[in-house]
């Protein structure tokens, strides 16, 4: 089974953070159908994700986001590129607000 661990570190505090992790829960429920729950907190939220082949989890904090995903053996294979595309998606959400919490 592969995993997956990535680590963001930003400046937006938990309410702006919430939005990206919102939008990206509400992307990837769309774009590879998986299922998402978000458990809010006090100081940090969790976006728990699955479908079938993945399962993983990302801390949402005013600092930081956190994101473990395992891929099961047929996903396994491609762990490089799924990896490369969350960075992706996730990189480019972080850029947009924290564009948007500049002006």
């Amino acid at each position: 089974m592969a995993e997956i661990q990535l680590h963001r570190d930003h400046t937006l505090g938990l309410a702006r953070a919430r939005k990206v992790a919102l939008k990206w829960a509400e992307h990837v429920e769309k774009q590879f159908d998986m299922e998402c729950t978000i458990l809010e907190g006090d100081t940090s939220d969790t976006v728990e994700f699955t479908r079938s082949g993945v399962s993983g989890s990302m801390e949402v904090s005013a600092t930081h986001f956190e994101l473990q995903a395992k891929l099961g053996f047929l996903l396994g294979a491609f762990a490089g590129q799924i990896e490369a595309e969350i960075k992706r998606q996730l990189d480019e959400a972080l850029a947009k607000e924290q564009a948007r919490k500049k002006k």
